[in-house]
């Protein structure tokens, strides 16, 4: 079926790919010349804006927005609100909030435009393996765009389905990462355990392979916890600083609104803020205290005063 697809970053670019190897009519936009051109020589139609990607595809449309979330997103929507038909829907595959689709969808709504919102997990894997598509939307909409989510999850009857209402995809892959800050940290810390135990010179490469196979814990960010180790084990090629993408944020935000109780999910947020903070002042006030009414000996700073 025709589809058009605005934003061809690393996931963008692959999902673009794997709808044209499974016979889909692909109308590409991208910012970049370079991008749009990789997908035009896939089979990819190239479209310079989004009015000309609009009129290549042929009614009712669908156009896959994969822009990063927040105000990039929001002005594609607006754009696309602008200059799509009644019957046309918009699928937004970024980690939008789901409150800002829910209004993004009201907004389309009154134009006759449907929204789905597809929480997308697979990162840049997805090209081979496959995406886990979390999906909302009214059911008959989301229906009609099954050859799309069939051709980009791992099979045809697995690694998509409709989830909820509109709002609902987007919420799934909020808690989703959530889930994941989690299962990362919980790794993070204990390889950091076991590299500690310098008695036993252990080889975590060798060790996070084993789990691999039988071990309750497995699982694919231990195979890529596996990699990572084989390419680097000390890890020295990396800083100690970890970004977060704010679905994070966001699904402890939630778990406070609906007080439910997430404290391992918080601590995964709170470490990955804390890996941003060098020479932290609330640590030196941490030794201060300790000096003062202990008197314990505190260290001078490496660099010199902060």
């Amino acid at each position: 079926m025709d589809v058009g697809v605005i934003g061809l970053g690393r996931m963008g670019g692959n999902m673009a790919a794997r709808l044209l190897d499974a016979g889909h009519r692909v109308v590409a936009h991208d910012p970049s010349a370079e991008a749009v051109a990789s997908v035009e020589a896939k089979g990819g139609v190239p479209a310079v804006a989004i009015a000309e990607l609009i009129g290549l595809l042929r009614p009712p449309r669908a156009v896959w927005v994969m822009v990063p979330a927040g105000d990039a997103t929001e002005q594609v929507v607006i754009e696309l609100g602008e200059r799509l038909e009644a019957g046309d829907a918009v699928i937004d595959g970024g980690n939008s909030n789901y409150r800002e689709t829910l209004r993004r969808a009201e907004q389309l709504r009154g134009k006759g435009i449907h929204l789905v919102d597809v929480g997308t997990s697979g990162g840049v894997w997805g090209l081979s393996e496959g995406y886990c598509l979390m999906i909302g939307g009214e059911e008959s909409v989301v229906e009609r765009h099954r050859p799309l989510f069939e051709a980009l999850a791992p099979a045809a009857d697995a690694g998509w389905a409709r989830v909820g209402p509109t709002g609902a995809g987007h919420f799934v892959k909020m808690v989703h990462n959530g889930i994941e800050y989690g299962l990362m940290q919980a790794y993070a810390e204990g390889f950091a355990i076991l590299r500690a135990k310098d008695a036993f010179d252990l080889d975590l490469a060798r060790i996070s392979r084993l789990w691999e196979s039988g071990s309750v814990i497995r699982s694919w960010l231990l195979e890529l916890t596996s990699r990572a180790l084989a390419e680097d084990p000390d890890l020295q090629g990396l800083a100690a600083y970890v970004e977060d993408s704010g679905e994070g944020r966001w699904t402890v935000q939630e778990a406070i609104d609906l007080d439910v109780p997430a404290p391992v999910i918080t601590h995964a947020l709170i470490q990955r803020l804390r890996s941003r903070t060098e020479r932290s002042f609330a640590d030196r006030l941490l030794a201060g205290l300790r000096r003062q009414f202990g008197g314990h000996a505190v260290r001078p700073p490496e660099n010199g005063p902060a």
